[in-house]
């Protein structure tokens, strides 16, 4: 019914296809197994000073008009260099600085902040009227380079007239 040479080549074509998934030679690449992941928790402050001979923040870009009230307003956009310290009392070690931007992006008057900033390893959304609250991990550099994880912020003092902030920092984060 069927000629020799067309069997034949059917076999061969199945052979192929049931062998190839499964050969060593199947895929170009080495295997690696994955790497374990490790975990640090990291806890500290960050102080941001709006105000004073020093501020760690400053204004550098705003809206024509001004949307809402307090120190920092819909639309607003502040560079920041605040430093870092082990606890929340400013004379206390200084222990690195974050550095970037924030901008206030809430239209409703529920202040909420963005934050773009290089602590080494976060930058995530931060709503500033939450007691307690979430940032994402989503990278770092050095030993944190591709981490990813969690940053658990909590206000240790706000001051609404002038903008002045202490936050209490607590990362967790994992990393190859």
């Amino acid at each position: 019914m069927y000629s020799k040479s067309f069997c034949v080549c059917i076999a061969f074509f199945l052979i192929l296809n049931v062998l190839s998934p499964t050969s060593a030679f199947y895929s170009t690449q080495p295997y690696v197994p994955p790497s374990q992941l490790k975990q640090t928790n990291l806890r500290f402050f960050l102080h941001d000073t709006l105000s004073g001979n020093n501020p760690t923040a400053v204004r550098i870009a705003a809206p024509q008009s001004k949307h809402g009230s307090g120190p920092v307003t819909f639309g607003e956009v502040y560079a920041i260099d605040d430093p870092l310290t082990v606890g929340p009392e400013i004379n206390s070690q200084v222990i690195g600085n974050a550095r970037g931007m924030y901008l206030s992006a809430s239209q409703d008057g529920t202040p909420a902040l963005v934050l773009y900033v290089d602590l080494g390893f976060t930058e995530g959304m931060n709503p500033i009227m939450e007691t307690n609250r979430e940032m994402a991990v989503v990278g770092g550099r050095g030993m944190f380079r591709m981490a990813q994880g969690t940053v658990f912020v909590t206000t240790n003092y706000l001051n609404f007239t002038n903008g002045d902030a202490i936050l209490e920092y607590n990362v967790q984060v994992v990393y190859p």
